[in-house]
């Protein structure tokens, strides 16, 4: 069985003394050696998995809340000297600073594992497009993974890493975790920096988190999260939590989605809306679809000049 459990879980037994870092994340680079290669891009060697690892001899346990938890990143996000490629071999670069993200969770206590493999550019929603491979499903094989962040949720249902940084920027995070039976955590827009991330859309790129409960992912937020200077598009965000009993949740209204005929996905919908705390408010989803092709029918409808002036060019 991995010990890629949850956080709690692996801070429990590291507190009792049952367990060792070094033996989590050799038994973590162990699990990413036997699985699918299309998972990852880049696997760090052993040796500077277990340099990462020595330096927790420097971290206080009971202040460094990811000690020793293993994790992956998506490779448009910055590890210091790890080559980032965003799935393209001839974009690659060595970056010499890890992302405002990694240095926080590298601060924390957390022993990166490796880069994962994504739909080139973080563009697509199926974890097919790459040309490192396409990442399997966790679940059955026989089915896509979605994207674009295919590689770290793969990475984190297979159980080599209780936790998984990818990106989403329009469903990259959101769309990979429902497919594998995961929690995908996109943070409110500036709450986490995108300093040393590769762009798609500055103004609506996030940094998201694969978990496999969100008590996991959320403890990732805390630590993650927090205004940064460098990046202009970070905000300072003032939130305390909210108790889900009195809070007005709204929910897409379950009449006005397309289930495209298959009943069972609307019943279990309805069933999670009518567990909802709180005061469950239904909202139309129109606004959402509408702002949806402004993004993409409108980028579709201005590059098809440039499409008919240079024909031989493919549609991505």
């Amino acid at each position: 069985m991995s010990r890629a459990g949850t956080l709690a879980a692996l801070r429990r037994a590291y507190a009792e003394g049952g367990l060792h870092p070094r033996e989590v994340a050799c038994e973590a680079l162990h699990r990413a050696a036997g699985a699918d290669p299309a998972v990852w891009i880049h696997r760090l060697e052993a040796t500077a998995v277990l340099a990462h690892v020595d330096r927790l001899d420097g971290l206080d346990f009971n202040s460094a809340p990811l000690w020793g938890v293993p994790f992956a990143i998506k490779d448009n996000i910055d590890l210091a000297g790890v080559p980032t490629t965003a799935g393209c071999p001839d974009y690659a670069y060595v970056p010499e600073r890890s992302a405002t993200v990694v240095e926080r969770l590298l601060a924390a206590g957390a022993v990166p594992i490796g880069k994962t493999n994504l739909d080139q550019f973080a563009t697509g929603l199926v974890g097919t497009r790459s040309p490192y491979g396409v990442v399997p499903n966790a679940i059955d094989p026989s089915y896509i993974a979605g994207g674009s962040s295919s590689g770290s949720a793969v990475a984190v249902a297979h159980g080599i890493v209780p936790f998984a940084l990818g990106t989403d920027t329009a469903g990259s995070g959101r769309v990979p975790a429902a497919f594998n039976g995961l929690v995908g955590f996109k943070p409110s827009r500036g709450w986490w920096s995108t300093r040393g991330v590769v762009p798609a859309c500055r103004s609506l790129d996030c940094v998201s988190v694969f978990a496999r409960t969100v008590a996991d992912a959320y403890a990732v937020a805390e630590v993650a999260g927090g205004f940064d200077a460098e990046d202009p598009f970070s905000r300072r965000l003032d939130f305390g939590g909210f108790d889900a009993d009195n809070a007005r949740i709204g929910y897409l209204a379950l009449e006005r989605l397309p289930w495209f005929d298959d009943t069972a996905y609307a019943d279990l919908y309805g069933r999670c809306v009518s567990g909802l705390p709180g005061t469950p408010r239904a909202v139309d989803p129109e606004t959402f679809l509408a702002a949806g092709r402004l993004l993409y029918e409108e980028k579709n409808k201005n590059n098809r000049p440039c499409r008919q002036k240079y024909p031989s060019l493919k549609r991505s």
